[in-house]
């Protein structure tokens, strides 16, 4: 199948390691990604704080673009990969349809620029096209070096089933265990895979950033989890990025790996490390786990 994707900044950026795994095993499963053309900033964080109607104005303008770019002409599906940008996004459809007030005002604003919004969007996360259209099964059937024994802590972060849960639980999601489940992995039973991990917190009040990734990561450890993985650029970096900090405050702090799950898929398909992005991370992947990664044969724990 063919997506409309929209990258967001941080993709570009700090977490191009994730769309470099994405891309790569979404070819594998036959279902690519076509990059929404001129693309801007959704005006995730603070900008929906400082004033609302620009900021939906400003996300609203993807939405538009999607519904000029697409051949369909009923619901378009916008694959986004970022947390942040995939609530954004779905809080401007929200806004559009149930607030006339903004809607008053956004609309004619793209009307000016020849965009037009019609509703017909329908944001969706790579979690949710992987589970819900390629389906658990087809996964399973592409994997050609089973994780084994691999243990892994699926962290889901605040913002992808949080306000708008359409596609998993808001408390207790699965939809990242099944992908895991099919890979082989054993994806372990925690408490604080939704528990926000801080976000912009880090720039702003770094001491309570930090805390927060601390009781995210030392949880995971305490579960048996071999590596945490997340859906998410921002959650990526500062669960990643924190851990020298965290180590220099908790001396009995041991630093563990946290990889995006689509970088886990393309291991399993054995896809070349380099093609997923694995040299960008700060903290290696398990040896056991790179020992012959992309040259066959299945990963068993040490």
């Amino acid at each position: 199948m063919d997506y409309l994707y929209y990258p967001g900044c941080s993709i570009k950026e700090s977490g191009i390691a994730y769309e470099e795994s994405l891309t790569a095993i979404m070819d594998v499963l036959n279902s690519s990604l076509r990059e929404l053309e001129d693309w801007n900033c959704c005006g995730a964080t603070t900008c929906i704080s400082v004033e609302s109607d620009e900021a939906i104005a400003l996300a609203s303008r993807n939405l538009a673009l999607a519904e000029k770019q697409s051949n369909n002409k009923g619901t378009v599906d916008l694959v986004t990969p970022c947390n942040a940008c995939y609530l954004t996004l779905m809080r401007a459809t929200h806004y559009l349809s149930e607030r006339r007030n903004i809607a008053d005002k956004v609309l004619p604003a793209l009307d000016k620029q020849g965009l037009h919004c019609d509703n017909r969007v329908r944001i969706r996360h790579p979690l949710d096209v992987l589970v819900n259209d390629v389906g658990v099964k087809t996964i399973s059937d592409h994997v050609r070096r089973k994780l084994t024994g691999l243990k892994v802590a699926c962290y889901y972060g605040c913002q992808m089933v949080r306000p708008y849960a359409t596609f998993d639980d808001p408390n207790r999601p699965t939809s990242m265990d099944q992908v895991m489940k099919a890979l082989g992995a054993q994806p372990i039973d925690w408490s604080l895979k939704t528990k926000c991990c801080g976000a912009a917190l880090g720039s702003l009040l770094p001491d309570t950033g930090e805390q927060l990734c601390h009781d995210i990561l030392k949880e995971a450890q305490k579960k048996g989890a071999d590596v945490v993985v997340t859906g998410c650029p921002l959650c990526h970096f500062n669960l990643e990025t924190n851990q020298s900090a965290i180590r220099k405050r908790h001396s009995d702090f041991k630093t563990i790996p946290v990889a995006y799950f689509s970088q886990l898929m393309g291991l399993a398909f054995e896809l070349p490390p380099k093609t997923l992005g694995i040299q960008r991370l700060f903290i290696p992947l398990p040896s056991s786990l790179m020992a012959g990664a992309g040259k066959g044969g299945e990963y068993v724990t040490a």
